[in-house]
């Protein structure tokens, strides 16, 4: 075979040369117009693999990782990069915030230059840290031209700061109204409510969604956006009805919007939370499967998924954990709501709830011990927020049989200790603790108060009131008297009178009697000799008049008995009866036992003996060996018979409960 001859070797193409910079820029610009932001990461990586630190690149780099959700990529560019431009501490801070570092967002934004930019983002990072009036003052020196819909951020800080009342005259110095915008409308719908102004609220609720609609139908935006745009609007229309009690139609409201299936995840998560609160206890195990959409799929514990977390204030994520804890404390499942309340703490450190569900779960495992040290530690920790705490804590001793630490814990709280209730509780909590003297105290400290107090719902006279029946009670007569002189002396009131005269009677009837002459005499008494009434042994009951009415009564039931006509009915006879023909009459004994029948008549007992032959020793031997074994004979007989009788009387004992049962299912 002949040799293959070797092919000619083809010359390699020649490789078309790099674009111009001028190029990639267009091309840059761009995929940046038709937001393709992937693309345009890629052609800024091409700039600056040609012109190295190149500014503009750079930055419209950071710009589309910003735009295409790679916050990460965006602030390792921005770090990574050795000589950044000035402004990349603005994008720095903007990434931060994404990343919910609210704190070193802020920090970040110090040393840059003021300008609308700043201010803005700072706003929103203070609204996101909860610091409302800061976040106030920042939309209120916002220069309004250069800031679009400046009002709506401005309404929202105003709500969430609390300060709705205030809405209104912001609105009126800035010039604008509420439907403006379906957001503007929407947030100043919100200011209603908090104002409990739920008619004109639900109007302007109205009026947003009608706005919104026209909006966005008239910019060509398709359906399903604009039911997500409209979220918002749905579910606080549903919880509108819930704050108004319609409980039926806010479930089915919040059902509704959860079975839409929702592209904004703030609004699914709101209806999620209010829906499960809305129904308590029932349906547990479905609050748990809605409450398992939420979280993030990778960690074992529940977790609220990253892009939920971010977006929701500190008191919406705390009141889901808490509704989580509820749920699971239903469920019984203790291990996991262990596992969730030790986590709280760390995750809301400032809050108050975290304590009082550990708190809760120790009274379930019936330790009242720890429940009340974990309170007590916190109350020390925050005396700010221990009001609550304190509260909490009295009625956990309270209802553990620990008086002491109840009062104890009441006792903490000065700003109620002379209301009426607390002193009420205080004076009940020593008593039970055998603490007269300090319960005696108590009283004596609210009257001392009430008595400085400059107030028109004046609570003095009912304190002094209960505290003289108090010391009465406990053998004070002499305070007892006191108080009651100090009342007839400031109130004139007759019942303290009362109890003047009757507690003085006890140490001084003299003073009693002088006491006793400033009481009204009782209409219709004048004519009464008090003198031969104390003489005479009472009233006498009066048989005949009682018997006489006793007569009536009864013939009067008799006649209108009588008028009653009663139904007849045919008798009914067993199957094969001629009622004419009936034959013998029965037998009246059929129903006695026959022992007790007149025709019962009992069997003779064969009284010959059995011939017996032999010795006179050997009958007597064979009679005693006789006599021993129908002896042993009738003790076993004896003993089975009591055995038997033993075991039927269990047998009864023991069908008696299904009986009962049978008879409850009948009655069902």
């Amino acid at each position: 075979m002949p040799p293959r001859a070797r092919d000619k070797q083809k010359a390699p193409a020649p490789q078309p040369p790099p674009p111009s910079l001028e190029d990639l820029f267009a091309s840059l610009n761009r995929h940046i117009e038709r937001s393709e932001f992937e693309e345009a990461v890629g052609v800024a990586d091409q700039v600056l693999s040609i012109s190295r630190g190149d500014e503009d690149a750079l930055r419209c780099k950071v710009v589309a990782l910003v735009k295409a959700d790679d916050v990460d990529g965006a602030l390792f560019t921005i770090r990574s990069s050795k000589s950044p431009p000035a402004d990349f501490r603005f994008f720095e801070a903007y990434c931060l915030y994404r990343k919910n570092k609210l704190d070193e967002a802020l920090q970040s934004l110090k040393s840059q230059e003021r300008s609308s930019a700043t201010m803005l983002l700072e706003s929103q990072i203070l609204f996101r840290l909860n610091k409302m009036d800061a976040c106030i003052d920042i939309y209120q020196n916002l220069p309004k031209p250069k800031i679009e819909s400046v009002e709506v951020n401005s309404v929202a800080g105003l709500v969430a700061a609390g300060r709705a009342s205030e809405v209104k005259r912001m609105m009126d110095k800035l010039g604008v109204k509420a439907n403006n915008s379906f957001e503007l409308a929407y947030n100043t719908a919100c200011s209603l409510i908090e104002l409990n102004k739920y008619t004109d609220a639900e109007q302007l609720l109205l009026v947003a969604r009608r706005i919104g609609q026209e909006t966005m139908v008239s910019d060509n935006f398709p359906e399903d956006e604009i039911e997500n745009e409209l979220a918002p609007i749905a579910v606080q229309l549903s919880f509108f009805q819930q704050l108004l009690g319609h409980k039926q139609e806010a479930i089915e409201a919040y059902t509704d919007v959860i079975k839409q299936d929702l592209a904004d995840e703030l609004s699914l998560v709101v209806a999620v939370n209010n829906l499960i609160a809305l129904r308590g206890p029932r349906d547990v195990s479905d609050g748990l499967r809605k409450f398992d959409r939420l979280r993030e799929k990778d960690k074992q514990n529940f977790h609220l998924a990253p892009g939920v977390d971010l977006k929701l204030f500190s008191k919406q994520r705390e009141s889901i954990y808490v509704n989580r804890v509820l749920l699971l404390l239903h469920a019984n499942k203790m291990d996991q709501v262990r596992e969730l309340v030790a986590a709280l703490p760390d995750m809301f450190p400032d809050s108050v709830t975290p304590a009082l569900l550990q708190a809760a779960v120790f009274v379930r495992e019936n330790k009242a011990g720890k429940a009340e040290d974990i309170l007590g530690q916190f109350s020390e920790k925050f005396p700010d927020k221990s009001k609550v705490v304190l509260l909490a804590r009295a009625q956990v001793a309270a209802a553990a049989g620990h008086p002491h630490i109840a009062a104890e814990s009441l006792a903490k709280i000065p700003d109620i200790q002379h209301m009426p209730a607390t002193v009420a509780t205080l004076v009940s909590l020593k008593e039970r603790a055998g603490d007269i003297d300090g319960a005696a105290a108590v009283l004596d400290a609210a009257i001392n108060w009430w008595s400085n107090a400059m107030t028109e719902d004046n609570k003095l006279s009912v304190l002094m009131q209960e505290a003289a029946s108090f010391k009465l009670r406990h053998g004070q007569e002499e305070d007892a008297a006191r108080l009651y002189e100090e009342l007839v002396k400031s109130h004139g009131s007759v019942e303290a009178l009362v109890g003047l005269v009757t507690t003085v009677a006890r140490v001084d009837v003299k003073k009693a009697e002088a006491y006793e002459k400033k009481l009204k005499p009782l209409p219709g008494l004048k004519a009464v000799d008090v003198n031969s009434l104390e003489k005479t042994s009472g009233a006498k009951h009066d048989e005949g008049i009682s018997h006489v009415r006793i007569t009536e009564t009864y013939e009067e039931g008799k006649s209108k008995a009588k008028s009653k006509k009663k139904r007849k009915r045919k008798p009914k006879y067993p199957k094969g009866f001629d009622p004419t023909n009936p034959g013998p009459p029965p037998d009246p004994e059929r129903w006695l036992p026959k022992r007790e029948r007149s025709s019962y008549r009992p069997k003779r007992k064969d009284k010959r003996a059995a011939q017996v032959r032999g010795s006179q020793g050997s009958v007597a031997r064979d009679k005693h060996e006789a006599g021993a074994t129908s002896n042993t004979s009738n003790s076993k007989s004896n003993q089975a018979t009591t055995t038997k009788g033993a075991s039927q009387n269990a047998v009864a004992e023991q069908s008696k409960p299904s009986s009962s049962k049978s008879r409850k299912k009948s009655r069902n």
